[in-house]
């Protein structure tokens, strides 16, 4: 069986028993959480969500880029679109973790000035190598964004070794 046929038979399988047509485009705790492509850290499993409570969006090493902040904002929108009365709590979670991949390429400035659209001389800034740095500035690049002005915004690490989350920063009234 190749890995498509194997993937297409789960999916019966999920379409049968757990599959909820209920569930609605907004995600039911009102969180989006930003993490890294890294199979280990699936934010679902993680964090013990159920299907439809969080959003997800995935990039190479969990990072706020412009391009990010783009697709929030785009989020934002189709969630106005969707249902115009945004619940007045609504999070942001950005979730890195420990041995990121993107660790391996921090000295690609040539690929990462262009991903973090960022001058070479600036690229120390965006702690490719440390993740509770990296949280950290993340963190506080969507707290500055205007656009989204009311969403709380918090910061954790994933431990791919213990499996544990640690609060780098918590939430707070933006």
């Amino acid at each position: 069986m190749s890995i498509l046929e194997a993937l297409i038979r789960r999916n019966r399988v999920f379409a049968e028993t757990r599959f909820d047509p209920r569930l609605r485009m907004r995600p039911s705790l009102n969180t989006t959480v930003i993490t890294c492509l890294d199979p280990r850290v699936d934010p679902a499993v993680v964090l013990g969500a159920e299907q439809g409570e969080i959003a997800v969006l995935r990039n190479p090493g969990g990072r706020v880029t412009p391009r990010t902040i783009e697709q929030l904002l785009i989020l934002q929108e189709v969630a106005r679109a969707n249902q115009p009365d945004i619940p007045s709590e609504r999070h942001i979670v950005v979730l890195q973790h420990t041995q990121c991949g993107l660790t391996l390429i921090q000295n690609r400035a040539d690929m990462l000035t262009s991903y973090f659209e960022v001058a070479e001389e600036n690229l120390s800034a965006v702690a490719v190598g440390d993740p509770r740095a990296a949280v950290t500035r993340d963190v506080a690049a969507l707290r500055a964004e205007p656009c989204l002005d009311g969403i709380q915004v918090s910061g954790l690490v994933y431990d791919v070794l213990t499996g544990l989350v640690d609060t780098v920063v918590p939430p707070r009234e933006p």
